[in-house]
C-alpha cells in the first residue's frame, strides 16, 4: 500500500534467519530480493516486479533472549508519529518501540488495548513508496486481526486510524466485521476464539495459485495449517507457517483440483520481549466473512 495515513504502508519480517527466510519467500510468493543493508543493519526488501513490497531482517537477540518468535509486522501510515503513539496511550494501548527514525522511516512499535502488535511510520523512504496496488500477485491483498472483542478493538481502530465500517456477517458464532481505510476495504476483525491465547494480525499475501503455492509451501520446509478453503466469489486461502515459525497467510484463485484441504492445527507462540508476553498455543482459525477477491477493485 501506499503512505496514506490510516492505510497500511509496510511489512516486515523479523526471523532467527534471513538468509533461509529470503530463500522461503522468494519460493513461495515469487518475491525478488534487494539487500537493503546499511553499517549498523543488514536489511532485505523483497520485490514484486520492480516494486518493493515487504522488508526483512534479523530479530534482535534482545529480542530472541526474552523469548520472541519470528512474526510479521504491520506498518500503518500516519501523519505524525509521534502524535499517532501519544494518543494510542490515551486510548489504553502500548508504545513498545517509541518514536524513531530508521531505514523505513520514522517509526514506532505499538499495541492495541488488547496486545496485538503492529508499527506506525511516516515518511517511507523512496525504496519502501509503493503504488496502490491492492489485489495484484506479491502484494499483501488483505489483513485480518483475531481481537479478544472485536467491538472494542474497531472502536479503538476507528478513533485512531479513522477506519470506516464495510459489509459484516453474522453468524450464530461470530461477526466478522470488514473496515475500510480511505474508502478502500483493505481488512476484517473478528473475535478470536478462547483456545486462541492472544489477539494478533495475519496479513494474507496474493498469489496466481492457491494449489501450486501450498505445494512450494511445503516443499521449501514450511507447513500449512489451515486451508486451502474457498471464500465467495472464488478465492480460496491457506493459513501457513515459515520454517523460522512466523505465520502467514495465501490468497489466490485454483487453477487444480485434487489438493484435500488441510485441517486446522495449533502452532506453538510463546513470546515475551519489550512488554509484549504471550504463552500458549495458537490456532489459527478461517475467517468468517465476505471478503474482496484479489482482483476486486476498491
Amino acid at each position: 500500500m501506499v503512505d496514506y495515513p490510516g492505510r497500511f504502508a509496510w511489512y516486515e519480517l523479523m526471523t532467527t534467519d534471513m538468509a533461509a527466510a529470503k530463500a522461503f519467500y522468494t519460493k513461495v510468493v515469487g518475491w525478488g530480493a534487494q539487500d537493503a543493508s546499511t553499517p549498523d543493519l543488514a536489511y532485505t526488501m523483497f520485490t514484486a516486479g520492480k516494486t518493493s513490497v515487504s522488508g526483512l531482517m534479523d530479530l534482535p537477540e534482545e529480542a530472541r533472549k526474552k523469548g520472541a518468535t519470528p512474526r510479521w509486522m504491520g506498518y500503518v501510515g500516519v501523519d505524525d508519529v509521534d502524535a499517532a503513539a501519544d494518543r494510542i496511550k490515551r486510548l489504553g494501548g502500548a508504545v513498545y518501540v517509541p518514536p524513531t527514525n530508521s531505514n523505513v522511516g520514522r517509526i514506532s512499535v505499538v499495541a492495541d488495548p488488547q496486545t496485538a502488535t503492529l508499527a506506525l511510520v511516516k515518511g517511507l523512504k523512496p525504496g519502501q513508496r509503493q503504488p496502490a496496488e491492492f489485489g495484484k500477485p506479491g502484494r499483501v491483498g488483505w489483513h485480518e486481526l483475531l481481537a479478544a472483542d472485536w467491538q472494542t478493538a474497531f472502536a479503538f481502530y476507528g478513533e485512531l486510524f479513522d477506519w470506516q465500517r464495510a459489509d459484516a456477517e453474522i453468524d450464530t458464532a461470530n461477526t466478522y466485521q470488514l473496515f475500510s481505510a480511505g474508502g478502500q476495504t483493505i481488512g476484517g476483525m473478528f473475535t478470536k476464539y478462547e483456545f486462541e491465547p492472544i489477539p494478533f494480525w495475519l496479513f494474507y499475501f496474493n498469489i496466481d495459485d492457491i494449489d501450486a503455492a501450498v505445494e512450494r509451501v511445503t516443499a521449501a520446509g514450511g507447513y500449512i495449517f489451515d486451508g486451502p478453503v474457498e471464500l465467495p466469489g472464488g478465492i480460496w486461502i491457506a493459513r501457513c507457517r515459515d520454517p523460522q515459525g512466523a505465520v502467514f497467510a495465501l490468497q489466490g484463485r485454483r487453477s487444480q483440483q485434487g489438493i484435500a484441504r488441510a485441517p486446522a492445527s495449533e502452532v506453538g507462540w510463546s513470546t515475551e520481549w519489550g512488554g509484549i508476553s504471550s504463552k500458549g498455543r495458537l490456532v489459527v482459525t478461517r475467517p468468517r466473512g465476505k471478503r474482496q477477491t484479489p482482483d476486486s477493485e476498491p
